[in-house]
């Protein structure tokens, strides 16, 4: 089977699943992995599909970037299980604010049937969101084009204007020592909508967990909860300082 019919046939899965796998499709068109993996990178190389560490999933060019949908497609598996955790602490009522993290994004899926109302920086968020019983707020300011999201001064004026029951929030590193940012603007943002939430909580993935950037912009007592599948022995003084722990498995 030559490459355009591999490729008909990777299309066609990607559009009937939305995702493939490449032990599967190696099996389906009787070819070797390293064959499907070349396939795959062509095609994600010509922005037919967004590569994952096991496979791919589909594009959808009018709505996300390709570098923001590459990046949330990262151990998806991880990040979708400290969402699950996130969204069950979620009910019917709650005002929410969510930021434009690529962990914070995969909430998106579990909270569709919610009737809610989620304040967002991210027009991936709002994208997702748009069509389902969630009642969106989108915080107007600067558009970061890479990051699909709005930043600056004016957007965090216009977060403080608002007061959320639950925040739920990405971060660059944290550490007993308080929360890291490589950007003042993405400090900025975080800063704003942790203030205005009764309850915050910080997604993390277990290589979020001790890590410390360059700029150390708020102490832990900005945040109530780490959700997170870190092991234990990575946690060790978050709950000293007050800090409830949430596992992800």
């Amino acid at each position: 089977m030559n490459f355009q019919k591999r490729k008909q046939k990777i299309l066609a899965g990607l559009e009937k699943q939305g995702e493939v796998d490449i032990k599967k499709l190696a099996t389906e068109l009787a070819v070797s992995e390293i064959t499907v993996r070349r396939d795959l990178n062509q095609l994600a190389a010509d922005g037919l599909l967004y590569r994952t560490h096991g496979g791919a999933v589909k594009v959808n060019p009018n709505e996300k970037p390709h570098t923001f949908a590459n990046k949330t497609a990262q151990n998806a598996a991880v990040k979708d299980a400290i969402c699950r955790v996130a969204a069950a602490q979620i009910q019917d009522g709650d005002i929410i604010f969510m930021d434009c993290g690529s962990t914070v994004f995969r909430l998106c899926q579990f909270i569709k049937n919610k009737k809610i109302k989620v304040i967002t920086n991210s027009l991936p968020v709002i994208y997702e969101l748009q069509e389902s019983a969630v009642s969106l707020n989108i915080i107007g300011g600067e558009l970061d084009g890479d990051r699909q999201a709005i930043h600056g001064t004016t957007a965090n004026e216009h977060i403080a204007r608002y007061r959320a029951t639950k925040a739920f929030l990405g971060v660059d590193g944290i550490s007993v020592n308080g929360l890291f940012a490589n950007s003042e603007k993405e400090a900025g943002i975080t800063t704003a909508f942790a203030t205005q939430s009764a309850y915050t909580y910080m997604l993390c993935d277990s290589a979020k967990i001790g890590k410390e950037t360059y700029l150390n912009f708020a102490a832990l007592d900005l945040i109530n909860a780490i959700i997170t599948n870190a092991p234990q022995e990575k946690l060790a003084g978050f709950e000293e300082q007050g800090i409830t722990i949430f596992h992800a498995k």
